[in-house]
């Protein structure tokens, strides 16, 4: 899970890393009360999960309370790449005289972890790895040894910082060392990491990701969830406990299995491209037990998606039978009928594995209307293309 930046600020503060004042503003007139507070010059930063903020005109300086709030009345509502702006972030102006780029992230590449300092801070570090390879200093983290000051400080001289901050950067690495392990991170990243007039370190914007599969010692990371900004069928998705990602198409899949979920996402695609392009509009895996909750919930989810033509139940019977699944099928169908619900989208079902053809046989004996049945998986696939594709 990406935090947005105050979230970032939080933990950093959390774990000693320097930060600035700053107070988080849902209105213009909030942000006037925090500029007031905070004393002084203010810069008033868009709360959204995307770079570019700066060039899009969410960020912006202001003089006096006033001046904020004028700042925080325009970028409020604003749309940055798809993200609407509900919050700024309301920070003291810093009198920068250097700025550094620092991280921690894990590099799943080598199963390691790694660290990063460049004296170019404050530019886009992709622009300055492809450009300048040799500004971007990267050394490996021993898990167990953890990021010594020893490392820390011998990041500093790689990178050719200047002496005088080596002591305030290698703290602040060793601290952000801190802040990835204990709050089970796989990204904390400081740009710009800024020398001020006086001397000081002061990280001036922050970006981490968390592990979402470890919420479960993470109690305190549910604050972070943005549930604003998340999407209806995700969030509904989330609470009953599937894994559900919303795509950008017409065809409702659902699956018993990841690697089974992901390969029909692609033979979906490529059926649809004989059909205007028709593409899936989600990725939906069951799990093992599809019992009829279980199917009744996933249903409920992609027919909800006013996006969705017609779905394919896509199914390898291994553990769970394809009997067992079929029964699953009509017995979710059953339910949401009950529950007032019109089904009108059709369901193309293919079964395959332990007892499908005793799983085809209960799918046709139920005669649903909104079911068919095929045999394999590309003629499913193809069937639901086409299907979508005249339901447009």
């Amino acid at each position: 899970m990406d935090l947005l930046e105050h979230q970032a600020q939080d933990l950093f503060a959390k774990h000693g890393v320097p930060v600035g004042r700053y107070r988080v503003a849902s209105t213009a007139e909030q942000a006037r009360e925090a500029a007031t507070e905070i004393g002084g010059r203010v810069v008033v930063k868009a709360q959204v999960k995307t770079g570019g903020r700066g060039k899009a005109g969410g960020v912006k300086l202001a003089d006096d309370p006033d001046s904020a709030y004028d700042r925080a009345s325009a970028i409020l509502g604003m749309d940055i790449k798809g993200h609407t702006v509900g919050r700024v972030l309301v920070t003291e102006a810093s009198d920068i005289a250097d700025e550094y780029y620092v991280s921690l992230l894990l590099d799943r590449s080598n199963r390691s972890f790694l660290a990063m300092v460049s004296r170019q801070g404050g530019m886009d570090i992709e622009q300055v790895a492809a450009e300048n390879p040799g500004a971007l200093i990267r050394l490996p983290v021993d898990p167990a040894e953890g990021l010594t000051p020893a490392t820390a400080a011998r990041l500093c001289v790689e990178a050719q910082l200047p002496p005088e901050v080596h002591d305030g950067v290698s703290d602040v690495l060793v601290r952000l060392w801190t802040v990835f392990r204990e709050e089970d991170a796989t990204l904390v990243e400081i740009n710009p990491l800024a020398k001020l007039a006086d001397g000081s370190i002061r990280a001036l914007d922050g970006k981490v990701t968390v592990d979402d599969n470890a919420r479960f010692r993470q109690s305190g990371h549910a604050e972070f969830v943005d549930t604003a900004a998340a999407d209806p069928l995700e969030a509904l998705a989330a609470a009953k406990h599937l894994n559900y990602v919303k795509l950008d198409g017409e065809v409702g899949v659902i699956g018993n299995g990841a690697g089974l979920v992901m390969s029909t996402l692609d033979v979906v695609a490529y059926a649809g491209e004989e059909f205007g392009g028709v593409k899936p509009a989600n990725f939906l895996d069951i799990g093992g037990g599809a019992s009829a909750e279980v199917m009744a919930n996933g249903l409920e989810i992609i027919l909800g998606d006013p996006a969705v033509r017609s779905v394919f139940v896509n199914v390898f019977g291994g553990i769970t039978a394809c009997d067992a699944v079929a029964d699953g099928i009509v017995q979710a169908i059953e339910l949401l009928t009950a529950d007032g619900a019109e089904i009108t989208k059709p369901l193309v079902v293919r079964l395959d594995g332990n007892n499908a053809e005793e799983g085809r046989r209960i799918l046709s004996a139920a005669a649903l209307d909104c079911v068919r049945t095929v045999d394999t998986m590309d003629g499913a696939a193809r069937l639901a293309a086409e299907l979508a594709a005249k339901g447009a």
